[in-house]
């Protein structure tokens, strides 16, 4: 039975601050070398913070103390805890030690809450949410809030790993989304598991795969976390796909940030529709304007220049053709490769000029 000065106490619990250590309360498996860690103050109080924040962890290894920055991956709707969820990479010091030796009734020293790369509590809106790796630390977060609050909840939610065994939180996510139909779980792997049957998506993200999982992408206010490589990728499909990045957030891992001034800036090269370009097919003696917009595909067949194409997705590449000079922004689908690029050739399908584009056709 509750009784009343048992409600009242949990009601004048204090906010939990860095002045007071953290203890240890549980420590769950995930993935290979990938492991929740779960904490509540040593008094009474409470945890606050924004779904999507950071902590500092201090962390006594041996050599010297280190301090880590991991996103917590647990909700502010369940304020009792606080959990970050680590994974070793080759050469970690910090977290290979919490992996190895912090236990449950261990204390530990933490700053924080901090950090921009938050979803605000109040706003009903449609969200993407993107990651790799452990970089799903702070979409776990942000859809265990919507989850908890219940209300107006549209989650499509894309997650890229190695291998099966190494998506975290899998169940867990699994376990929302039957209960929220509109919270929608999109697993794509790169290799198989060797004894278990993998029936979802294979390969690596594209805008097809956006497009086949979010049709409206472009009312979705997107979130994404993983390596810096793959955020660029996905930043740059949502530029060909004509997103508005005022609505698309990042965070690294790597380097989360605390004020908006401390956030990367990115030389994203964004076509503009009212900006004029030209291309010159140099083997038919034509040179035709057009914007930016205009894909090289387009160009060349308005200007009655033929140029084999088949998917028209920058995946079968039919449409490949040398750039003798100038800038495309390309943004493909894996029908080309590294070492054609190296050499000049571009996907005309997927390719927009920028600035004056010289091509051998």
């Amino acid at each position: 039975m509750v009784m009343q000065s048992d409600l009242m106490a949990s009601s004048d619990a204090g906010i939990w601050t860095d002045a007071e250590p953290l203890v240890c309360c549980s420590v769950v498996p995930e993935a290979p070398n990938t492991a929740t860690f779960s904490f509540v103050p040593s008094s009474e109080a409470q945890f606050r913070y924004e779904p999507g924040q950071f902590l500092t962890l201090e962390l006594p290894v041996p050599g010297g103390t280190v301090w880590k920055t991991y996103t917590i991956s647990s909700s502010p709707s369940r304020p009792m805890t606080i959990s970050v969820t680590v994974k070793a990479q080759p050469g970690s010091i910090g977290t290979r030690w919490m992996l190895d030796h912090l236990k449950p009734g261990m204390q530990i020293k933490a700053t924080g809450p901090a950090g921009i790369f938050a979803l605000p509590r109040k706003e009903n809106k449609k969200y993407l949410f993107i990651s790799a790796g452990s970089g799903i630390t702070p979409s776990l977060a942000m859809t265990t809030y919507l989850f908890d609050r219940g209300t107006n909840i549209d989650v499509t939610f894309v997650h890229c790993a190695q291998r099966p065994q190494d998506i975290i939180s899998r169940q867990r996510l699994e376990q929302m989304a039957s209960r929220v139909p509109s919270i929608r779980l999109f697993f794509i792997v790169e290799e198989d598991d060797p004894y278990r049957v993998w029936t979802g998506l294979r390969g690596r993200l594209n805008q097809l795969t956006i497009g086949l999982i979010a049709g409206d992408y472009l009312e979705r206010d997107v979130y994404c976390c993983g390596p810096e490589p793959f955020m660029d990728a996905v930043r740059e499909m949502l530029i060909a796909l004509g997103c508005d990045m005022e609505r698309y957030h990042q965070e690294s891992f790597g380097a989360p940030v605390k004020k908006d001034d401390q956030l990367p800036e990115h030389d994203d090269i964004v076509p503009d529709k009212d900006v004029v370009a030209s291309i010159a097919f140099a083997g038919s003696d034509v040179i035709a304007e057009c914007n930016e917009t205009d894909t090289v595909l387009a160009v060349a067949r308005n200007a009655g220049i033929v140029i084999p194409s088949g998917c028209t997705f920058g995946v079968c590449g039919t449409c490949k053709v040398r750039k003798i000079a100038g800038d495309v922004h390309m943004v493909h689908n894996g029908g080309i490769s590294e070492d054609d690029i190296e050499d000049g050739y571009i996907l005309a399908c997927c390719s927009k000029p920028i600035g004056a584009v010289e091509l051998d056709v």
